[in-house]
């Protein structure tokens, strides 16, 4: 029988070191460990003791992915936590460390029954769960991520319902808006379009069609990162269409499309199971940015904004989604966090991703230099950031040199005044060096996707 879903407290981080196989390990058909490690799962009363002493006496890591799941769920933490620490060698007190050792093991393969304990468990928070990891879909092979590691975010398929087409408003009448609120403002082909953060962090996603380009916004509030996306691929007849899956990779949102229900890596825009997983697909990243409200209808007087007539029934207030979340240090689910030297995992960052190179910079960095002339790989890139609005907008620089300006959405270029557009930066002479795809997000999640594959801008002192 399934116990009432406790989540686990706050944070710590684990001690990893070698795993070790206990003594007088005795050998168990497949059978038996699949029944052991139910007991332990489900937390089965008369037989969890029983059973732990059995599968730690065996000696195999193997049966350590399903024990995290009763560590997750059951009442009997203290003993299944002794358990993987016996088992592993580590220092494991909670759900939340027994997932950073797995993280840092991805050698240790769970045994053959884990999948359908798995399913099990999914099928009574959600039978549509299997619509993205039944059948040959969660097949180690047939993924590119630990079927392992997706960890249930709290919430069923939909659960955070995505935005499609949503209603909109000219900005002189969202009269719901303070000039302090933050929105993702979007400009495509003279089309500009404001999402206020207050709404999306409720939604997370919507699916919009801006300047006749089909797009998508993957905003995942536990990493801090609004990344746009275009949906409309040149082979395709039709654009992509995603919501949110419930589940979570490192503390990650996972997205899915409405057309194969293929999980999808929402920092990344790549499917990571199903139909799409092996089609090469990385969806292109269009430009967008966060400000507030005040200065993005300034620049875009003619924009249009969401209305609150969402079709959902939620509050929409100032500040009040994820409001607990924001304000702490700590993350709300388990992922690996390295050097904090100079940055530290909830610290907002600004990243590109080039062909072949990323860079992040930290938002702080723009409190003291406003425009920044920098390089990611072999492209030179100006950068101009607000730190208060959390802003940053990337152009192409082509090796020229700029410097921050007293007049209004301008810097100061070549020959003169630089203005700021969403597409481009316009010299005085009418050249133009092209707006550069970016977006923020918290330092954790930008490490933890492309870590050493990532330069970091260190601030001067």
């Amino acid at each position: 029988m399934l116990r009432k879903f406790i989540f686990a407290g706050t944070i710590a981080t684990a001690i990893y070191l070698p795993v070790v196989t206990p003594v007088n390990s005795a050998p168990l058909s497949d059978e038996v460990v699949d029944e052991l490690s139910r007991d332990i799962a489900f937390s089965r009363l008369s037989n969890i003791q029983r059973s732990l002493d059995q599968l730690v006496n065996r000696g195999k890591t193997d049966v350590v992915a399903a024990m995290i799941i009763g560590l997750r769920y059951s009442r009997y933490q203290a003993q299944i936590s002794t358990a993987i620490s016996a088992l592993t060698g580590a220092k494991i007190r909670d759900w939340r460390e027994a997932m950073l050792w797995q993280q840092a093991n991805p050698d240790v393969v769970p045994h053959i029954s884990y999948r359908d304990i798995k399913f099990t468990l999914l099928r009574v928070i959600d039978l549509k769960f299997m619509r993205f990891l039944g059948g040959k879909r969660s097949n180690r092979k047939s993924m590119k991520i630990r079927l392992e590691e997706i960890s249930w975010g709290g919430v069923k398929v939909d659960g955070i319902p995505a935005l499609d087409d949503p209603k909109r408003i000219p900005a002189n009448e969202a009269d719901y808006l303070l000039d302090s609120d933050l929105v993702f403002g979007v400009k495509i082909n003279g089309d500009a379009r404001a999402y206020p953060l207050r709404i999306m962090g409720w939604h997370e996603m919507f699916n919009d069609t801006i300047g006749g380009v089909p797009v998508a916004l993957a905003y995942c509030t536990l990493c801090g990162a609004g990344i746009l996306f275009e949906t409309k691929l040149p082979d395709r007849e039709e654009p992509f269409v995603f919501g949110s899956s419930g589940f979570l990779y490192r503390s990650n949102k996972l997205m899915f499309d409405r057309e194969t229900d293929s999980l999808w890596n929402q920092f990344t825009g790549e499917p990571v199971s199903g139909p799409l997983v092996n089609s090469g697909i990385t969806l292109k990243i269009r430009p967008v940015v966060i400000t507030s409200w005040g200065k993005w209808k300034a620049q875009h007087p003619n924009t249009d904004v969401l209305s609150l007539d969402t079709g959902h029934q939620r509050n929409y207030s100032s500040g009040f989604v994820y409001k607990e979340y924001f304000a702490s240090p700590n993350l709300m689910f388990p992922a690996i966090v390295r050097s904090e030297k100079h940055v530290k995992r909830k610290d907002y960052v600004f990243g590109i991703r080039d062909v072949g190179a990323a860079k992040a910079w930290p938002l702080a960095a723009f409190s003291k230099q406003p425009v920044i002339n920098d390089s990611v790989g072999n492209r030179s890139v100006v950068l101009i950031g607000d730190t208060k609005t959390r802003t940053v907008r990337a152009y192409e620089r082509n090796d020229l040199q700029f410097s921050a300006s007293n007049e209004l959405g301008s810097i100061v270029g070549p020959n003169g005044t630089w203005k700021i557009t969403e597409s481009a930066l316009v010299g005085p002479k009418g050249q133009k060096l092209a707006r550069v795809p970016g977006h923020i997000s918290f330092w954790f999640a930008w490490d933890g996707y492309l870590g050493v594959d990532s330069a970091l801008y260190k601030i001067p002192r």
